[in-house]
C-alpha cells in the first residue's frame, strides 16, 4: 500500500505578527471613571440602606460593590493588555480580560444567591421601612447608574470586560428603580413584602445577565469558534471564494480575546497553481470576510482522503500510520509486482527514493 504522508507546512508568515491589543485609551478612561462614580455611590447607598432598613437597597449596594470590583478587575485587565509578549506568554496579557469577565459573572451569581436568601428571611420576618430616605436614596441611583451608563456606552462596547461593566449598571439601574417603585408603595400602603419581592425580580434580571456574561466568557476560555466564522463556515467561504484552492482541511478557529480572532488550516492548491498565491489569497479572504486577523496556513500536498485525518477530531477504525516501521514486516508471502516504492513518502516530510529488488524470495523491508 503506497502511503503518501508527506505534509509540506510551508507556512506563509509574511503578515504581521503583533500580538498586541487594540485597547483604545478611550475605553480605560470610561471604565475608570465609571468606578470611582459607582464606587462613591455604593458607599451611600448602603448607609441609606442600613438606615431605612430596605433589602432592596442593600441589595442594590452590594450588586454595585460588584460593579465597582468589575471596573477595577476590567481596568486592569487593559493595563495588563498592553504589556508585551514574552517568551513564556507569546500572546501577551490579552486572555486576562477574559478571565476578568468570567469572575465578573461568578460574583454576580454569589449576589443573587444572597439577594434571594435576605429576601425569604424578611419575607418571613418583614422589617420595619423607612419609605422617605429610601425613595431619595433611589432616585439619587438612579442619576448615578444612568450617568455611568451614558459613559459606559459611549464609543466601542464589544469588549467582554466592558460589556460586562454595563451588564453590572443595567442591574444597579434596574435595582434603583425597584427601590423607588418599592418606596412609593410602602409610603402610600404601607405593605413592606414589596421590598424582598421586588428584590427577587431584580435578582432574576441579574442572573440572566449573569449567565449570559459566563456562558461568552467560558466559549472564549474553551477556545471556541465564533459564531460567524466557525470552521464550517470558514471552510465553505474558503471554496466558493479563493481561485484556485482544491480543498481546506484541519480548520481550527478560536478567539484570543472579544475581537482577536485566531486560525490555523491545511490548504491544498490545484495542481497548476502557484502554492504561494494562493496562500496570499486565503489569507485574505480570512481577514476581510471572517475578520481573523493571524492565520497560520499550512500547505497540504496529500490527496488521498483518508490520510488526511485530524488527530483531534475523533473516529472510528482509524489506523495512524506516523512513524510506521516497515522493518519489522514480513512481506515474503506477498506479491510485489507492480508495487512501486520508487517515491515512498512518510510523514516527517521527507522522501525516500531509494529502489527494492523484489525478485528475491523472502524480501523484507
Amino acid at each position: 500500500m503506497s502511503q503518501s504522508h508527506a505534509h509540506d507546512h510551508g507556512h506563509d508568515h509574511d503578515h504581521d505578527h503583533d500580538h498586541t491589543p487594540t485597547v483604545t485609551s478611550a475605553n480605560e478612561r470610561k471604565v475608570l471613571l465609571s468606578f470611582f462614580l459607582i464606587f462613591g455611590f455604593m458607599v451611600v447607598e448602603a448607609v441609606g440602606g442600613v438606615l431605612s432598613g430596605s433589602l432592596a437597597l442593600l441589595a442594590d449596594a452590594g450588586h454595585m460593590l460588584t460593579d465597582a470590583a468589575a471596573l477595577a478587575l476590567a481596568y486592569a485587565a487593559f493595563r495588563l493588555g498592553r504589556r508585551a509578549p514574552d517568551s513564556k506568554r507569546t500572546f501577551g496579557y490579552l486572555r486576562f480580560e477574559v478571565i476578568a469577565g468570567f469572575l465578573n459573572a461568578v460574583t454576580l451569581f454569589a449576589i443573587v444567591a444572597w439577594i434571594a436568601y435576605e429576601a425569604w428571611e424578611r419575607l418571613q420576618a418583614p422589617p420595619v421601612i423607612l419609605a422617605g430616605p429610601m425613595m431619595i436614596v433611589a432616585v439619587l441611583g438612579v442619576l448615578i447608574n444612568v450617568l455611568a451608563l451614558w459613559i459606559m456606552t459611549r464609543g466601542e462596547t464589544d469588549h467582554v470586560n466592558v460589556k460586562g461593566a454595563i451588564l453590572h449598571v443595567m442591574g444597579d439601574l434596574l435595582g434603583s428603580v425597584g427601590a423607588i417603585v418599592a418606596a412609593i408603595v410602602i409610603y402610600f400602603t404601607g405593605w413592606t413584602p414589596i421590598d424582598p419581592i421586588l428584590s427577587v425580580l431584580v435578582a432574576a434580571l441579574i442572573l440572566r445577565s449573569a449567565w449570559k456574561l459566563l456562558a461568552k466568557s467560558i466559549h472564549i476560555l474553551l477556545e471556541g469558534a465564533p459564531e460567524d466564522a466557525s470552521p464550517e463556515k470558514v471552510e465553505q467561504g474558503l471554496m466558493s471564494t479563493v481561485p484556485g484552492l482544491a480543498a481546506v482541511s484541519h480548520v481550527h478557529v478560536w478567539q484570543l480575546t472579544s475581537g482577536r480572532t485566531m486560525a490555523t488550516l491545511h490548504v491544498r492548491p490545484n495542481v497548476d497553481e502557484e502554492a504561494r498565491a494562493v496562500v496570499k489569497r486565503v489569507e485574505a479572504v480570512l481577514r476581510e470576510q471572517f475578520s481573523i486577523e493571524h492565520a497560520t496556513v499550512g500547505i497540504d500536498w496529500n490527496s488521498e482522503a483518508d490520510e488526511n485525518i485530524c488527530s483531534l477530531q475523533p473516529t472510528t477504525g482509524r489506523q495512524d500510520h506516523s512513524g510506521h516501521d516497515h522493518s519489522g514486516h514480513d512481506h515474503s508471502g506477498h506479491d510485489h509486482s507492480g508495487h512501486d516504492h520508487g517515491n515512498h513518502k512518510h510523514g516527517g516530510g521527507h522522501s525516500h527514493g531509494h529502489d527494492h529488488d523484489h525478485s528475491a524470495p523472502g524480501h523484507r523491508h
